[in-house]
């Protein structure tokens, strides 16, 4: 196996794509010549062409619209949006046009070879526009697969197996782990199962959850934890829509407990739609509440981005309180 950062996994893994299928094409702001602002798409213009791999105007709403009318006709179109935070303008677009298309006209046309991809999350010193992690808006729009790998080896296996996807997918890539998040990726193809969430390490005192980014940082307040005698279940989600609510309340009626990590705000976040789900399945096993520890319901900060995410201390303050509740 070769050893890789996520963004080489994914600039492999859009190659391999791009070999097997002529359908697929890959466009986006500055993606042709540049490689993208952060060089995921590199040498793909050179190696395929400008009909197949090329730059759009700055245009979400358009990129998107764009998408849909090409994978409507049967194309395979990767787009990408520059920033998540931008994703704002396609928003109609994705949620009334992208995950209705099927459904409105009964299966007759679709527009299920599409995949979005967008770097999403904080940790960058990016500010308030180039932080937010969005996606609890497109976890609640029927019609759409949303996916956020945690390492290279994911990135690579989930990102061929959404763009192979029947349904479309929104695909958010955690920004701060580009080059920080470097491992083990076969050369080869291969593919990760979308809507099955990962065990990366079992226990059985308290079920710790989460994705993307977050996976690093929990691991961080388990091995905290560790060190106090707690033993702490760890399970990757890898997928939010269809999010596998099996594997967590089984999870969970093992331990007991539950906390649950994202850096998004609390308020509307993904975490309580877990915590709800479990809750309802897992009522007369839970030893404590359910915990979340999140971003802030605030602007994402610029001086004060440490301050905001959810660190490894705060998580690990979670699972003692848990524990001791």
């Amino acid at each position: 196996m070769a050893t890789m950062n996520m963004l080489q996994a994914i600039n492999n893994a859009l190659d391999i794509a791009m070999a097997e299928d002529e359908k697929v094409i890959c466009f986006g702001e500055d993606v042709g010549i540049f490689g993208g602002v952060f060089r995921a798409t590199s040498h793909l213009q050179e190696k395929y062409g400008k009909a197949r791999c090329f730059n759009t105007p700055l245009v979400e709403q358009g990129i998107i619209g764009f998408a849909n009318g090409l994978a409507a006709q049967g194309s395979v179109p990767v787009a990408e949006i520059q920033f998540a935070d931008y994703i704002f303008p396609a928003f109609d677009q994705i949620v009334n046009e992208t995950a209705k298309f099927r459904y409105r006209s009964g299966d007759l046309f679709n527009v299920g070879g599409l995949t979005i991809r967008t770097p999403y999350g904080g940790g960058i010193a990016g500010g308030l526009y180039h932080s937010q992690s969005p996606e609890a808006y497109f976890t609640h729009t029927p019609g759409l697969k949303v996916v956020v790998p945690r390492n290279p080896y994911q990135a690579k296996g989930l990102l061929l197996a959404a763009i192979r996807d029947p349904d479309p997918v929104l695909f958010l890539e955690p920004k701060r782990l580009y080059r920080a998040a470097v491992g083990e990726v076969p050369e080869e193809d291969y593919q990760l199962p979308i809507g099955e969430a990962e065990i990366t390490k079992e226990g059985t005192d308290i079920t710790v959850v989460g994705w993307g980014a977050q996976m690093e940082v929990i691991g961080k307040a388990v091995e905290l934890a560790e060190e106090q005698g707690i033993a702490c279940e760890v399970i990757d989600l890898r997928s939010l829509l269809p999010w596998d609510a099996d594997t967590v309340a089984e999870s969970v009626l093992k331990t007991g407990r539950l906390v649950v990590s994202h850096e998004a705000p609390l308020t509307g976040g993904f975490a309580g739609e877990i915590a709800a789900t479990i809750q309802e399945r897992c009522f007369l096993y839970l030893e404590s509440p359910i915990a979340r520890v999140t971003g802030l319901d605030t602007p994402f900060p610029l001086v004060l981005e440490k301050e905001y995410l959810p660190d490894h201390l705060k998580i690990f303050e979670a699972i003692r309180e848990s524990v001791n509740f």
